[in-house]
């Protein structure tokens, strides 16, 4: 395959303000940027705390950079004198959007271990997967899930489990009102059967072997190139794998995102609202790392459904920046209270993981008077690829421009650079592409190419350097901005005895962006019969619930191809050919 040095985006660059070199980063790795931007901020930023978390009701608690730095080293220190972890080893977070996850996080990094985002909604049968892929020893989990941990603790290498709370560092009354809530009303606090340990009781441990041994030790030796994150995805390819992020992977990336947005950011003065979880790629670099870097405020809401679990931030907090999907954007623009009283300090939004509509971005300006612009990323970019600037004219439908030190080809099937306006895969290359997938050097093999990561996904650039997304080569499919992929639910779904076959495609969804749907064949051999509704609870069972079958289609039979392939293209062509006829 050539390559071509042609960079059509640099004259994009000069006429929006965005540098052509990327500005590294003076931070050896992810613990030091965390201490020394703590250290700095605490003195210099305007905000007021580092971390707030808000509950629907109002109620909140936060955290200083001081206070961050500290317990972070406190948890650096009970990982690795405490639970006796080495360098290297993995630490699994599964945690919502809560003060306990920037510790938990953050102090993952300080002890010289390398992080495992794990989705606090998984069932049992994919924690198992996670856990015992990546070797995961220790788990930091919030109890509102902890009656999996038996099935789980029996089946994985965890040695130690940390639980905490959604209202973890709570001032004592609210904190009180939260767990009650939770307790007696919602009832969605278990019994903890499995042995375990409380996140404040670890943080106590830890902070006691630090007189002898200080955090500072454990990272200090920690090299750029070294693996910080695993972050699991499905890749291309469909089967759950973890993309190997190094610290200089996301220390990149925190700069190209800045980059991109610093025309609307002031150093030590942003409050960002972050509704995705941070378990999530976008969140996790663009909001938790980011913000951090440069003295923000990050206002985090545990669960953003209904939308108007947002209400009570968006009142009382001064948000000026704004991450999110289409789903997200939309169900604000559609809530009385938002419409109403939009945010008046609001100067920017970011929206990622989906495509952003343009009805949903037209109205959004419209009523809040500030830009909001789409990106595009992968897990295995750390996220960002490409950009739209926050200035000029909106190009809306675009995914924007490559970021700062990104080099971006789309080539035909025979790996050949297509000419302007023509459709090709994206290829991309830079600092922020991963390592390649954990303990799958075959799958990375079918993704890594001299440098080059094949997306799978097909777009056209124009003459700036813009490009737009046309198709998917994968079958991926996005649910509010969530990766599902078919093999993993047909798997599922295939383990039913009294399923033959099984295909799972993508359909349009005015509310989630798409939806799963499943096509079934019964099993003439079974005498029970498929029925839709045993499909969906058996999937209720095994899978996180936005990967669930929206809708189960029992057919007699599915399409192939002369070879016995099921022709998932010739689903969707149907599904299409319905809604035009509708």
């Amino acid at each position: 395959m050539t390559e071509s040095p042609v960079r059509p985006w640099h004259p994009s660059y000069q006429q929006v303000g965005i540098a052509q070199a990327l500005e590294s980063m003076p931070h050896r790795n992810l613990a030091e940027l965390t201490h020394e931007c703590c250290k700095k901020w605490q003195a210099e930023s305007k905000v007021k705390a580092a971390f707030s978390c808000v509950v629907p009701n109002g109620m909140n608690g936060r955290l200083s950079f001081a206070q961050v730095d500290e317990l972070s080293d406190a948890f650096a220190g009970y990982l690795r004198a405490v639970a006796g972890l080495k360098a290297g080893d993995r630490v699994a977070v599964q945690l919502p959007n809560s003060l306990g996850y920037p510790v938990a996080a953050l102090g993952v990094f300080k002890a010289g271990c390398v992080l495992v985002n794990t989705n606090p909604l998984y069932t049992e049968t994919e924690m198992i997967h996670q856990f015992n892929n990546s070797g995961a020893k220790v788990l930091v989990m919030v109890d509102m899930f902890a009656d999996k941990l038996p099935a789980v603790l029996a089946k994985t290498g965890i040695e130690k489990v940390v639980l905490a709370a959604v209202s973890e560092f709570f001032p004592a009354v609210p904190g009180t009102i939260v767990r009650g809530v939770q307790r007696f009303w919602n009832r969605v606090l278990p019994p903890v059967t499995a042995p375990h340990i409380r996140l404040k009781d670890a943080l106590t441990q830890g902070r006691a072997t630090l007189a002898k041994t200080p955090a500072r030790r454990y990272w200090e030796s920690v090299a750029r190139h070294d693996l910080a994150l695993l972050q699991y995805t499905g890749g291309t390819t469909g089967v759950s794998k973890g993309a190997m992020l190094t610290h200089d992977n996301l220390l990149n990336n925190i700069q190209q995102t800045r980059a991109m947005g610093q025309s609307h950011m002031a150093m030590g003065e942003e409050c960002v609202l972050t509704a995705l979880p941070l378990y999530h790629i976008f969140a996790f670099t663009a909001n938790l790392l980011g913000f951090l870097a440069i003295g923000g405020h990050n206002v985090l809401i545990p669960n953003p459904r209904p939308v108007q679990n947002l209400q009570r931030a968006m009142e009382n907090f001064p948000v000026t920046w704004m991450t999110g999907v289409n789903t997200l954007f939309n169900g604000l623009l559609n809530e009385e209270w938002f419409v109403a009283y939009p945010p008046k300090t609001l100067k920017a939004s970011i929206s990622g993981g989906t495509a952003l509509h343009m009805a949903v971005a037209q109205r959004w300006r419209e009523l809040t008077k500030t830009p909001i612009a789409e990106g595009y990323g992968l897990t295995e970019t750390a996220p960002v690829v490409s950009f739209n600037p926050l200035t000029g004219t909106p190009r809306d439908g675009s995914i924007g421009i490559p970021a700062p030190g990104t080099d971006v080809r789309l080539v035909d099937d025979q790996g050949q650079d297509v000419t302007a306006g023509a459709p090709g895969e994206i290829l991309v290359r830079g600092p922020q592409v991963m390592r390649g997938y954990w303990n799958a050097d075959e799958e990375t093999a079918k993704v890594m190419n001299n440098g080059w990561f094949a997306t799978g996904d097909v777009a056209v650039m124009d003459e700036g350097g813009f490009m737009r997304i046309v198709d998917r080569k994968k079958d991926m499919i996005l649910v509010s901005g969530f990766n599902v992929y078919p093999n993993e639910v047909e798997d599922v779904i295939a383990d039913m005895d009294h399923v033959l076959e099984v295909a799972v495609i993508g359909v349009p969804d005015s509310k989630t962006g798409e939806a799963v749907r499943a096509y079934v064949v019964q099993n003439p051999d079974h005498a029970k019969e498929v029925m839709p509704a045993d499909v969906i609870a058996h999937c209720k069972k095994h899978l996180a619930a936005y990967k669930v079958p929206r809708l189960v289609v029992v057919r007699d039979e599915l399409p192939k191809s002369p070879v016995g392939k099921v022709l998932r293209k010739d689903l969707r062509r149907a599904v299409a050919e319905e809604l035009n006829r509708g």
